[in-house]
């Protein structure tokens, strides 16, 4: 997925400034999208593979740093908008939380060989299944912040993104609730794995877990531009 140069974001800026807060979150999604097939190379014991992917994902963090730490550079002081530029500024730095949560996730895999469980492979599949649809949920949502801006964050739109807001939330309460399974399932098959490997499964089912958190977040946060 190509990504916009520093120098085109700053043209951006000068417009909406809500266009680089969409690109930024585009590459933010490309992390996360690549955390299944991840898995799906550390279900197959490929650690060439693994490897590749994790690699990816810490290069596409890497370019989301970039496009974050530029638009910060750019922004203007003063905006003549419904949102403060904080808010702003805190929006784009909880989307850069997920990049950084995928990153890590990657990283695990990357520095300690994992076989997965036979036990929790069931569950694994029905927790990235959720992490992608709640990330693909919060990605949306950033997308419609340009139809609201032009609506002065009323009308249609608002009422679009208010629902887009409470399936977010529902979803983060589903995912909460997959995961307290999958914890029950890793604590009946303890005593099979050695305890380190134990705590290395509980770290990565709890980074899965903060992507939801997260999504949730961001959620929150165009709840608060729409109170304003």
């Amino acid at each position: 997925m190509p990504l916009i140069s520093n120098r085109g974001l700053s043209g951006l800026l000068r417009g909406s400034p809500f266009k680089p807060i969409q690109q930024h979150m585009s590459a933010v999604f490309s992390c996360v999208c690549l955390i299944p097939p991840l898995f799906d190379a550390v279900y197959k014991n490929d650690a060439k593979l693994v490897a590749e992917f994790a690699d990816q994902i810490s290069f596409l963090e890497t370019e989301a740093d970039k496009l974050k730490s530029t638009f910060r550079l750019n922004m203007p002081r003063s905006l003549f908008m419904p949102v403060d530029r904080k808010d702003l500024l805190s929006l784009i730095a909880d989307q850069d939380k997920i990049a950084d949560t995928a990153e890590d996730i990657g990283k695990i895999f990357l520095y300690r060989p994992m076989v997965v469980p036979e036990g929790i492979k069931e569950f694994l599949d029905e927790l990235l299944e959720g992490t992608m649809e709640i990330t693909a949920a919060a990605k949306v949502m950033i997308e419609q912040l340009d139809e609201l801006m032009e609506l002065g964050f009323g009308g249609r739109e608002h009422d679009k993104v208010y629902k887009m807001i409470a399936g977010v939330r529902r979803s983060e309460h589903n995912i909460d609730e997959i995961i307290h399974r999958g914890r029950k399932q890793l604590y009946a098959i303890e005593k099979e794995l050695d305890p380190v490997t134990v705590i290395f499964w509980y770290k990565i089912i709890e980074l899965l877990g903060l992507i939801s958190d997260q999504s949730e977040n961001l959620a929150d946060r165009l709840l608060l531009f729409l109170s304003k």
